[in-house]
């Protein structure tokens, strides 16, 4: 079995990332934080590129890959800081043209809604669907952001919109993929930045990632750095094969919402959805842990001056924390794959209790 990436999945992630580095460097992507987080111009030129087409067929006007390549281009994103409704507008490539769209689980009263200044629709997942509202019947006001390049809107009334399908299971698990790709390259992003600062700042005649204290906090963010990266892998190759080009959106099975589980099919037996839910959760939950700590050592690594505006550190840290609470919590998906403890070899879930 070989786990290596192949010359085109590398020539992928390296042209995203030369669009990245070329497009978006970090002093175009602080400037965006005046503009509502997206400048028009260049979510262009990424729809351009066939970021938001990745996974839709060639037939269809797509590039016709997979999830995993979609994970990759994510991850590299990520890395580079790249701020917008990437999931959203993914997510919905394949139902809306054209447009700038926000992606969101139904909630159960106020609810914040990611760059209300910028986007066209709103995608909305709930128990019966997947509903688009478009961004004129939102009433928003004004809220405060943990992430400066991430602004949100408060919404006190969220309107029903247009259902454009009855499923939503497999789109759960796409936000949730696409999330975690995210926030893998978060983690890469915080690792490089700590890194090279300890390779340059010198202190006692030494550059300080000679010294055990920073070396080791280094390695300990490399170690989760690619455990999740490793996850998201697996994880790619699991949706490839129950989500791909040309098989059913929606497998059926359990999502679990705030306070209810909805039941969508009779397929927890299945052994590829056991699989799926333990693959992209935990996913989820590595790349979510990767991503907050390596962000916190960043910080930690740069010392006093970490904690201020002008170093990029906190810029990491604070997209952690926003990507975190969207599309369920860590504690919601370690319980998705608690449930398939004790499942017996014929993929029977076991019952709890």
């Amino acid at each position: 079995m070989d786990f290596e990436l192949s010359d085109d999945q590398v020539a992928l992630c390296d042209g995203i990332r030369d669009l990245c580095q070329g497009r978006f460097d970090i002093d175009t992507v602080r400037g965006l934080a005046d503009c509502g987080g997206v400048d028009r111009q260049l979510w262009g030129e990424l729809a351009d590129t066939g970021v938001f087409s990745l996974v839709v067929t060639e037939d269809e006007g797509g590039v016709g890959l997979g999830w995993a390549e979609a994970g990759l281009v994510f991850e590299q994103l990520g890395r580079a800081l790249v701020p917008g409704p990437l999931v959203g507008t993914l997510l919905a490539a394949e139902v809306i043209d054209d447009a700038v769209v926000g992606f969101m689980e139904r909630p159960y009263g106020p609810a914040l809604v990611e760059y209300p200044e910028v986007i066209d629709a709103l995608l909305v997942l709930d128990r019966d669907g997947v509903w688009r509202v478009d961004a004129s019947e939102l009433s928003v006001e004004a809220a405060q952001s943990v992430d400066p390049l991430t602004p949100v809107g408060r919404v006190d009334l969220l309107p029903q919109g247009e259902q454009l399908m009855d499923f939503c299971y497999g789109w759960a698990n796409r936000a949730v993929f696409l999330n975690s790709a995210l926030q893998v390259g978060l983690a890469t992003g915080a690792r490089e930045l700590a890194v090279a600062y300890a390779q340059e700042r010198q202190q006692f005649g030494k550059p300080i990632g000679q010294f055990q204290a920073i070396k080791h906090k280094c390695a300990d963010m490399y170690s989760r750095e690619e455990v999740a990266r490793a996850a998201l892998y697996y994880a790619g190759c699991v949706m490839d094969v129950t989500h791909g080009p040309g098989l059913p959106a929606d497998p059926g099975g359990y999502l679990y919402f705030e306070g209810c589980t909805i039941e969508l099919g009779d397929t927890l037996g299945d052994r590829e959805h056991q699989e799926l839910v333990r693959a992209v959760s935990g996913a989820r939950i590595l790349a979510a842990e990767a991503a907050d700590h390596n962000g916190k050592d960043c910080v930690q690594v740069h010392g006093g001056m970490g904690f201020t505006w002008e170093i990029d550190a906190h810029l990491y840290l604070k997209r952690a924390w926003a990507l975190t609470p969207q599309f369920g919590s860590l504690d919601r998906h370690a319980d998705r794959i608690a449930n398939l403890v004790g499942a017996d070899p014929l993929g029977h879930a076991a019952p709890l209790g």
